[in-house]
C-alpha cells in the first residue's frame, strides 16, 4: 500500500509543477509554441509581406552599419 501511496504522491506533484510552469511562464511558451508551428507550417512564406510584422519585404533583416560598441575597451595589463 505504501508504494501505491508514494506513486499518487509523485505523479500528483508532477502534475502540479507541469502546471506552475505553464502558468508561470505562459508568454513565453506560446511565443515559442507559435514559432514552432509558423516553422512547421509548409504554407507559412517568412518573406510574403503579408507575414511581416512591421517590416515591408525589401526592408533587409540587417543592417549595414555595425553596431556600436556598449562599453569602451578594457585597459591593457603590464
Amino acid at each position: 500500500m505504501g508504494a501505491i501511496t508514494t506513486a499518487v504522491v509523485a505523479i500528483a506533484a508532477v502534475i502540479l509543477g507541469w502546471a506552475t510552469i505553464e502558468i508561470a511562464c505562459k508568454p513565453c511558451l506560446e511565443q515559442g509554441r507559435d514559432a514552432i508551428d509558423r516553422a512547421l507550417d509548409p504554407n507559412y512564406d517568412p518573406d510574403s509581406p503579408v507575414n511581416s510584422e512591421n517590416r515591408t519585404a525589401a526592408e533587409p533583416l540587417l543592417r549595414d552599419e555595425p553596431a556600436a560598441p556598449s562599453a569602451p575597451p578594457a585597459a591593457k595589463i603590464a
